[in-house]
C-alpha cells in the first residue's frame, strides 16, 4: 500500500523544477534522468508562448509529485546546448529518460495536453500516472476496510489525504474506517472538517449516511424482541421501524429494507414519512449500483406510483 503511494509522491523538500545551464546540463538532465524522467523546457524571456507553457509545465510536473522533474534552459544564455539539441524554435520541450531524449514537442499546448504529455512520459519510464497511482492506493485502502482491517485502512486513507487533501474518496473512506472502529465522534469530526469543495460529493454524502445509521444502531433493541412485537401486531409501525434499524445494525441490510418497504406499504405517511426517509438514508449509504439499492428503489417507486 505505502509502496504505491511512494510511487505517486515525492519528498516535499526535493527540488522538482530548477534552472540549468550548459555547465550543469549533464548532472541536472542526463545523469538525473537515469533515476527520474526529466522534462527540459527550452525557452527565452522574449518568447510569448513560453510564458504560457512554462507555468503549465511546472504545474503538471508538481502535480505528478516526484514521478518526473523539470529543468528550464534559457536558450539566450545557453546557445551551445540549444544548438546541440537542434532547437529551431521555442518553446521546445524534450523528455529525457536514462540519459536520452524519449519524447518532446514544439509550441505551446493547452494544460490538458501538457498533462497528457507528462503522464505519457511517466508511463514510458515504467511508472504510473499520478491519477492511476492514487486510484490504486485508494482501491488498496478500500480492500483493507472491506477485510475488517479498519485501523490499517484509516492509516492508508490518511496517507492519501496527506498528498491529496481534497480526495473525496479518501475522505469518505477515512470517515467509514472510524465508523468501523466505532469511533463515531472522530468520524463526525473528520466529516465536519472536510474541505467545502468536496463536502457535497457522493463519497461524503455516503459517509454521512453511514454515520447517521451507525448512531441509530446504538438505540436499537434486540432483533428477537422486535420481531416478536411485529409478528404479534403487524400494524405496530414503531416496532417495525425499530426492527429495520436493528437489522441494519447487524448487517442484514436487505432484511432492513424489506421491513421499511412493508412499513411504507402499510402507512406511507406514518411519522412524517419516516420509512421513506430511512430507505433513502440506507440507499445513500450504499453504492449506487448495489443490487439492494437498485431493487429497493424499483420496489419503492412501484408503490409510490401504484
Amino acid at each position: 500500500m505505502m509502496d504505491i503511494l511512494k510511487g505517486a509522491g515525492a519528498n516535499p523538500a526535493e527540488e522538482l523544477v530548477k534552472d540549468a545551464t550548459e555547465a550543469t546540463f549533464m548532472d541536472d538532465v542526463v545523469e538525473a534522468s537515469k533515476k527520474t524522467p526529466v522534462i527540459v523546457d527550452f525557452w527565452a524571456p522574449w518568447c510569448g508562448p513560453c510564458k504560457t507553457l512554462g507555468p503549465a509545465l511546472e504545474e503538471a510536473v508538481k502535480a505528478a509529485r516526484g514521478a518526473v522533474k523539470m529543468v528550464k534552459i534559457n536558450v539566450d544564455e545557453n546557445q551551445t546546448i540549444a544548438a546541440q539539441m537542434r532547437i529551431q524554435s521555442i518553446p521546445t520541450v524534450y523528455a529525457f529518460h536514462n540519459g536520452q531524449p524519449v519524447d518532446g514537442f514544439q509550441g505551446a499546448l493547452p494544460p490538458s495536453e501538457v498533462k497528457a504529455f507528462i503522464d505519457r512520459v511517466v508511463k514510458a519510464a515504467g511508472g504510473a500516472a499520478p491519477g492511476e497511482a492514487m486510484a490504486e492506493a485508494l482501491a488498496a485502502a478500500e480492500d483493507l476496510l472491506s477485510q475488517g482491517a479498519a485501523v490499517d485502512a484509516a492509516q492508508a486513507f490518511a496517507a492519501i489525504l496527506a498528498q491529496e487533501p481534497d480526495n473525496a474518496g479518501a475522505y469518505g473512506g477515512l470517515v467509514r474506517a472510524h465508523i468501523a472502529m466505532n469511533d463515531l465522534d472522530q468520524a463526525e469530526a473528520i466529516l465536519n472538517g472536510a474541505p467545502a469543495e468536496i463536502s457535497r460529493t457522493p463519497e461524503l454524502e455516503a459517509a454521512h449516511a453511514q454515520l447517521e445509521l451507525a448512531r441509530q444502531a446504538a438505540d436499537t433493541g434486540p432483533v428477537s424482541e422486535l420481531t416478536a412485537a411485529v409478528e404479534a401486531d403487524p400494524d405496530n409501525h414503531q416496532a417495525r421501524f425499530d426492527l429495520a434499524k436493528a437489522l441494519y445494525a447487524q448487517g442484514k441490510v436487505q432484511e432492513a429494507v424489506d421491513q421499511l418497504l412493508e412499513l411504507f406499504r402499510r402507512d406511507r405517511e406514518w411519522n412524517d414519512g419516516a420509512a421513506k426517509k430511512q430507505l433513502f438514508t440506507i440507499f445513500d449509504a450504499l453504492k449506487p449500483n448495489d443490487p439492494i439499492v437498485l431493487n429497493g428503489r424499483r420496489r419503492l417507486s412501484s408503490m409510490i406510483f401504484a
